[in-house]
């Protein structure tokens, strides 16, 4: 018989003297037949079961380790209520997890390169060394650009809800002016990283920036001259909350000096003052 071979015996083992006899079964393995199967099997197949095996366990490790770090780092709570993380939980997901998943991915790419190098495949021997260069380079991007796209998604949310109390019609362009450049340099980050040639992009960046800056400056004039005015007034305060003053035609106690407006009040009727219309019209302080 080959392989494990068992043989069992009886032998007399004198008990009190009564001449009663026990059988003991013995069990014997036979080891070669183990070294047989391994000496069987290439060497190659071993060594790629075992990188096999520990790249699943490294992949299941390091995802796990990467959504709790995030987790006890606060990303959840940071990012709650960005597109990314709404459309995430759609499928039952969330961003945490969709990079968590990234990682155990990429962990398993380079053990399924691993394996093909263990294995000798005529294949991978040609591109094994540019892939591993390139597969961390493609990694990286897609996480910059996820990370950009929410952080372009919280960004459109933080500048909405600073500029939810200035009444004007082009103050809602500003929040997705905000998010779109934080993406954008994300895809010119992410494209860097695969070798991609981004000077032209960087160019229409620029482009881009200054034409930002420049339109906002013409549609936002009279807010700018307001808000310098306003700079001005907190600053050397001509006027506080509770003097009596006149500004143009308008005349009542001060309520509120803000970066843009003057609030001021008589006879229940409350004025709103820009701060460029102080300057323009200049005030007067009244004093009884």
């Amino acid at each position: 018989m080959t392989g494990a071979e068992i043989t069992s015996g009886a032998q007399p083992a004198p008990t009190g003297g009564s001449g009663a006899t026990s059988v003991t079964p013995a069990l014997q393995v036979d080891m070669g037949w183990f070294a047989a199967v391994f000496d069987t099997v290439p060497r190659w197949v071993w060594a790629a079961l075992i990188v096999v095996v520990a790249g699943i366990a490294a992949a299941i490790l390091l995802g796990t380790l990467t959504t709790r770090l995030l987790v006890r780092i606060g990303v959840p709570e940071a990012i709650e209520g960005t597109a990314f993380e709404r459309t995430a939980r759609e499928f039952d997901t969330s961003t945490v997890e969709v990079l968590g998943t990234l990682v155990r991915f990429f962990v398993l790419g380079i053990t399924f390169l691993a394996v093909l190098s263990v294995a000798h495949v005529t294949v991978a021997a040609s591109f094994w060394s540019r892939t591993v260069e390139f597969l961390p380079q493609l990694f990286f991007a897609i996480i910059i650009l996820i990370v950009g796209i929410v952080v372009g998604d919280k960004i459109q949310i933080v500048v909405g809800e600073r500029l939810t109390g200035i009444k004007l019609p082009q103050i809602g362009v500003f929040p997705r002016l905000a998010k779109f450049t934080v993406i954008y340099v994300a895809v010119l980050i992410a494209l860097s990283q695969l070798g991609v040639a981004t000077l032209a992009l960087v160019v229409l960046l620029a482009v881009y920036l200054f034409a930002l800056v420049f339109l906002s400056a013409i549609a936002l004039s009279d807010l700018l001259k307001s808000g310098a005015a306003g700079s001005y007034l907190l600053l050397n305060q001509p006027y506080v909350i509770g003097d009596e003053v006149e500004i143009g035609e308008k005349r009542g106690i001060v309520q509120e000096v803000s970066l843009f407006v003057t609030h001021i009040e008589n006879d229940g009727e409350e004025f709103i003052v820009p701060n460029s219309t102080v300057f323009e019209d200049g005030v007067v302080r009244i004093r009884e």
